[in-house]
């Protein structure tokens, strides 16, 4: 719709990047005010809410798959008991009892050797228990390749889980759009837009995709690892634990530095977007007035600051990661050294400090993974809080719940007391009254900025008016749905619309069951079927996404038979043949004459010579019809319409020095 945009009306404050108004510069987008992370993480979960079943699902297969892993070093250290205890018992003598052998030590005044045997399981004169050994080792196997199945499957359905979670935000992302009224995107560069729809998504993706199974996997595995560090050392354990509320402190502090940067680097690259589409728009008028090097600098003011925040965001999260492996590492050396004196003390064996030493590693590396997920979540947060505010922004008023029906439209359109600004203090359009009868062709002048354009946005409900109304057929328009009103206007603006697709596609774009023949009629009509047939693909020649293939005239001709084709009871033309040539304009302006006949027309013209015929000229002025009258009636009033054109056909004037 933004071919809609009126350019006689005064432009609403966009919110820009570095360039604000243009190609060539303004001022510096304001900095947005970040939203609180945890509220926006608590809304991107919620949408996770439909899959509530299979979350359930991944759960279980989690806690199954985290069950059998953390079940591995304490088999294993159970493994290493069976192997010390063999070599141990290996060098006692046989026949004897354990019990014997330490009192034995004991005797000696070996205190120290006899409390570790008494920690252990041995059979004086046996060797390695092989049978037992091969026993645990194979249950080990067993438990490794049903975790990692079981891990497969969580991530499989999590996978899943996240394309459909995505998938409905897209949907909803592209439903909101079409509700969003014609101000909004009046008010939005369109790359800012486009870097929300697309990048922003798709960083909530990935995000949602690297972490949801990680954070699932990782929190498990610290429950499961402390339940059994318990079971094998309650003290240990505790020394375990100090690591908790140090990577907490540690997380946080970084977090929300990280996070503020986080949401400038999504700004900026939205902003950057922005003026990477404007730029490119116009291109031929930066060529034109020599301005590369202008926009070159800002490009590159506009890169620095996205390198800076980018820089910032990655470097800062990136140190928990560090800071998570240094507190695991203090753990580590603690465990060890306590872990040797209970050893030595007989209250566990070397096999359980193996365990504990894995199990310590499993625990402080989940820790570890929760912080380096930090800036992946960050990152998505603040993504998905771009989305959020595009979902929560202002949507057009609801259609009435009962319609009304048009039936068979005449097309008389009539303006009661007509209203309308689009800054409170600004005013534009105020108390303004006509009638179009049906059929009538009803031409719009006056200056730039005198509501011209306004009036077709108000027609169509693009903008709603402030006071009074606007009735087809007497009809008030609020009362009717907007697709019902804009299914019976037809509208050629002065800037053409064609998409990437064919001739015969884009002609029938307002009527896509329309046949052939009505196709090759209405192209007939307004001139375009004689150089469509010149192309050697005919109506089925693909136009590209600027239509750059076709010249400008013949855009302007494509989008005439559109409207032409989709049997509007009201026309709009908007300049709609400013981009013909002299002899082309005269023919489409014999065929809009036959085509007008029982439509009702309003031509927006600058060009006054394409407008004598009309059966009612409009003169407007700050939003007010100063004049109203024939083509010969104002001329002969010598008011506002004879001075706009004289101005148009008086010779030049010399001055005379």
């Amino acid at each position: 719709m933004s071919e809609t945009t009126g350019r006689d009306r005064p432009a609403p404050a966009r919110r820009r990047g570095p360039g604000g108004g243009g190609p060539f510069g303004g001022a510096n987008m304001p900095a947005e005010k970040a939203m609180n992370f945890g509220p926006s993480a608590r809304r991107l979960l919620g949408r996770l809410r439909p899959e509530s079943l299979g979350l359930v699902f991944v759960v279980l297969l989690a806690v199954v798959s985290v069950t059998f892993n953390v079940l591995g070093p304490k088999l294993l250290g159970e493994g290493t008991n069976i192997v010390v205890a063999g070599f141990v018992s290996k060098s006692l003598p046989a026949g004897v009892t354990q019990q014997q052998v330490i009192d034995g030590l004991r005797a000696k005044g070996e205190t120290q050797q006899a409390d570790m045997l008494s920690g252990m399981t041995l059979t004086p004169g046996h060797g390695i228990d092989f049978t037992a050994l091969s026993h645990v080792l194979l249950l080990v196997l067993v438990l490794y390749v049903l975790s990692s199945i079981f891990s497969w499957l969580q991530a499989y359905i999590l996978n899943g889980i996240t394309m459909r979670t995505v998938y409905r935000l897209r949907k909803d992302v592209e439903a909101k759009i079409h509700r969003l009224p014609l101000k909004y995107f009046d008010t939005m560069p369109r790359g800012e837009l486009l870097s929300r729809v697309t990048n922003d998504i798709d960083n909530v993706q990935q995000s949602l995709q690297q972490t949801m199974s990680q954070v699932v996997t990782s929190l498990l595995t610290v429950v499961g690892v402390l339940v059994l560090m318990f079971v094998i050392s309650p003290l240990l354990a505790l020394i375990a634990l100090v690591s908790i509320p140090l990577t907490l402190v540690v997380t946080v502090l970084i977090a929300r530095r990280s996070q503020k940067m986080f949401v400038a680097q999504w700004r900026h690259t939205g902003t950057l977007n922005a003026q990477i589409e404007e730029t490119y728009t116009g291109h031929a008028i930066v060529k034109v007035f020599g301005r590369q090097r202008e926009v070159n600098e800002r490009f590159a003011a506009k890169n620095e600051e996205l390198y800076k925040a980018s820089f910032g965001a990655q470097f800062v999260s990136g140190i928990i990661q560090p800071s998570m492996q240094f507190v695991g590492n203090l753990v580590f050396v603690a465990i060890a050294v306590v872990g040797g004196l209970q050893v030595a003390a007989g209250i566990i064996q070397i096999g359980d400090v193996q365990a504990f030493i894995q199990y310590s590693r499993q625990f402080t590396q989940p820790l570890a993974q929760l912080g380096s997920m930090a800036n992946l979540l960050q990152s998505g947060v603040a993504s998905a809080e771009r989305v959020f505010e595009l979902l929560d922004a202002d949507e057009e008023s609801e259609d009435p719940a009962e319609p009304a029906s048009l039936g068979a439209t005449e097309g008389r359109l009539e303006f009661e007391d007509v209203s309308f600004r689009y800054a409170e203090d600004k005013p534009l359009i105020d108390d303004l009254s006509l009638v179009a009868e049906p059929g009538q062709t009803v031409a719009i002048v006056g200056p730039t900025g005198a509501g011209k354009t306004t009036l077709v946005n108000l027609i169509m409900r693009f903008y709603e008016v402030d006071s009074g109304r606007i009735a087809l057929d007497g009809i008030d328009i609020t009362e009717l749905t907007r697709r019902e009103l804009r299914s019976r206007i037809g509208m050629v603006l002065q800037d053409t619309w064609l998409f990437a697709g064919t001739i015969r596609e884009n002609i029938a774009y307002g009527r896509p069951d329309a046949t052939e023949q009505e196709i090759v009629d209405a192209a007939t009509a307004s001139y375009v079927d004689r150089f469509v047939r010149s192309l050697p693909d005919g109506y089925d020649t693909v136009l590209d996404d600027d239509a750059s293939n076709i010249s400008a005239g013949e855009k302007q001709l494509l989008t005439i038979a559109r409207a032409f084709l989709a049997r509007p009871s009201v026309l709009i033309l908007d300049e709609a043949t400013s981009s013909v040539d002299t002899r082309t304009e005269l023919l489409v302006q014999k065929a809009m004459s036959a085509l007008r006949e029982g439509r009702t027309s309003f031509v927006i013209a600058h060009r006054l010579s394409t407008i004598r015929d009309a059966d009612l000229i409009l003169v407007m002025e700050a939003g007010h019809i100063v004049e109203q009258g024939t083509h010969a009636q104002l001329l002969a009033a010598g008011g506002a319409y004879y001075t706009l054109y004289n101005a148009q056909f008086a010779g030049a004037v010399t001055d005379e020095v």
